[in-house]
């Protein structure tokens, strides 16, 4: 084993990087100059982020309401639907950042090949909703912690798990991966127990209760809410998926992206199929969507696996889900944090945010980037704690309840006008470093379902379900599309003046883009498997020279 680890090490090879400036600045893959993130993530890191990193209260809490809207027909369908677009998504992703594995990958992959204006309103969105998503995710660890101490002020823990956000963050990206790895192992294996318990449950084989089967999809299919209730559930379950984009963030800091990225990408219908299809699959299979526990819950109370496990006379099943829930809480706060600082950089890079903040140590950390989301992030997590402060932390979360959509929408054009612009250029598609097969089609299907989501949001804001139109619900729901088109308007009036979009022979391919040299190309291949890849990661954790 040895003895191959280290011919792996010898092997492993060059790729070179354009700059993103008019002089040529080559890099060699291995080479870190300073002010620059530093590409240390392995294809095993990369693979266990893209499994389980952003799996979080959406599933395990989420589910619930969406059963009750839609019914166990309809949250299967949302949920189809919602992994297909998903998947498409990273298929778009791992062609783009195979060649493009450039950092805060999102605005710069759109100043390229849309417009700066796109790529502003994208960079500043998209650091919103993982600022106020990192903030989210501590007000649902003091949540979670209620299940076991009740008295203890929610303050106390936002405040341990803001702390251990920061230690997490504040060494070497390593840590993060390693940690971000581990739990999304732990997510990863706990879904199968928790499956396989709803199964048992559903066949009557729990201590209490009767076998269920699919009683629930022949007596209430929807739920009686009929179709308006199937459409609310749709966003809900691509809300659940938002951040299933982050490949394209970490590839940047991934040292083998020729590898690492189709790898991981291709390997997503794993998280799809077994976290969210499968999982609400057996949620339905086990508790009425009027199941009044369902409805009147809070916190980990209202999870529909703790409900069915609870009934079924599995009460230590609570507090293990509880646990899992709390790793999974967290993992997702740390991933979107991790986001955060690296969109900055972006927005840096196109001269639309201070140049401060694009501020990178020699460890490749974007420490002003953590400082300036990290004080918004934990003050807006302490602001939700009274209830004046809960409605103003609504409004502002409501700024960002379409980002995920806007976001999707812009990855899935930037791959259609990449392919368009690479063959008009008179560039052959068999030189692309990873080309998939389903590309475009299933990048114009993921803009299609995107777009429409869109407008089904559109739909629901003006005749909300089970409530009276007005203003109010309107903005509540609609006013993120609001915020997009203002600062959209602002970047292209006063910024970056020019046509809508840039003509596709105008693009620069080459800006950013990474050339992978001939020892690069053949070692590729080879993979030393989880297991071994561990123990070449360990051995070089404390490299000064990684």
């Amino acid at each position: 084993m040895s003895s191959s680890i280290e011919d792996h090490e010898k092997s492993a090879g060059t790729f070179k990087v354009q700059s993103d400036h008019d002089d040529i600045d080559v890099q060699s893959f291995n080479e870190v100059e300073e002010a620059k993130l530093k590409k240390i993530m392995s294809s095993r890191h990369l693979f266990m982020i893209s499994i389980g990193s952003a799996v979080g209260m959406g599933l395990w809490l989420g589910v619930g309401g969406s059963l009750h809207k839609g019914g166990p027909v309809g949250v299967f369908i949302g949920y189809l639907i919602s992994g297909s677009i998903a998947w498409s998504l990273n298929m778009s992703i791992g062609e783009i950042a195979t060649l493009y594995p450039v950092s805060s990958a999102f605005p710069r992959w759109s100043a390229q090949f849309i417009d700066p204006s796109i790529a502003v309103t994208v960079g500043w969105m998209h650091w919103w909703g993982n600022m106020i998503g990192a903030s989210n995710e501590l007000v649902g660890i003091a949540t979670v912690m209620k299940f076991w101490v009740p008295d203890v002020n929610p303050g106390v823990w936002i405040t341990v798990a803001f702390v251990c956000l920061v230690l997490i963050h504040a060494f070497a990206i390593r840590l993060f991966a390693e940690v971000e790895s581990l739990m999304s192992g732990v997510k990863f294996l706990w879904v199968i127990v928790a499956i396989v318990t709803m199964i048992v449950i559903s066949a009557g084989g729990a201590p209490q209760g009767q076998a269920i089967g699919f009683q629930y999809w022949k007596s209430v299919p929807f739920n009686g809410h009929g179709f308006k209730g199937f459409l609310t559930v749709l966003p809900s379950c691509v809300f659940a998926m938002a951040g299933i984009e982050i490949i394209g963030l970490v590839a940047a800091e991934c040292k083998s992206p020729r590898k690492s990225v189709p790898k991981a990408v291709k390997s997503i219908w794993i998280r799809i199929g077994l976290f969210y299809i499968l999982g609400s699959f057996v949620v339905t299979i086990v508790l009425d969507p009027n199941n009044s526990q369902l409805l009147g819950g809070s916190g980990v109370n209202a999870s529909p696996f703790v409900i069915a496990a609870q009934n079924s006379g599995l009460p230590r099943f609570a507090d293990a889900m509880n646990a899992i829930i709390l790793i999974s809480v967290f993992s997702s706060g740390s991933a979107t944090f991790y986001g955060c600082p690296r969109i900055l950089l972006g927005l840096v890079h196109l001269k639309m945010a201070p140049k401060i903040l694009g501020k990178v140590d020699k460890s490749g950390r974007p420490w002003v980037g953590y400082i300036f989301t990290g004080i918004l992030s934990g003050g807006l997590a302490y602001i939700n704690l009274n209830h004046s402060g809960s409605t103003v932390f609504g409004w502002f979360s409501n700024l960002c309840s379409l980002v995920a959509l806007l976001l999707w929408s812009i990855i899935f054009i930037v791959n259609i006008r990449l392919r368009k612009a690479w063959v008009l250029q008179g560039r052959s598609l068999n030189d692309l470093p990873w080309k998939c097969k389903s590309v475009p089609y299933t990048a114009w299907y993921g803009l299609f379902w995107s777009i429409l989501i869109v407008i089904i949001e559109f739909y629901l804001a003006v005749w909300p379900w089970k409530d009276k139109s007005s203003a109010k619900n309107f903005f509540a729901n609609y006013v993120s599309i609001v915020l997009m088109v203002f600062i959209y308007s602002i970047a292209k009036i006063f910024f970056f003046k020019g046509p809508l979009l840039i003509p596709l022979e105008q693009i620069d391919l080459d800006k950013g883009r990474a050339i992978y040299d001939d020892d690069y190309m053949a070692n590729e291949g080879e993979d030393l498997g989880v297991f071994r890849g561990a123990i070449y990661d360990l051995r070089h954790a404390f490299d000064k020279n990684k």
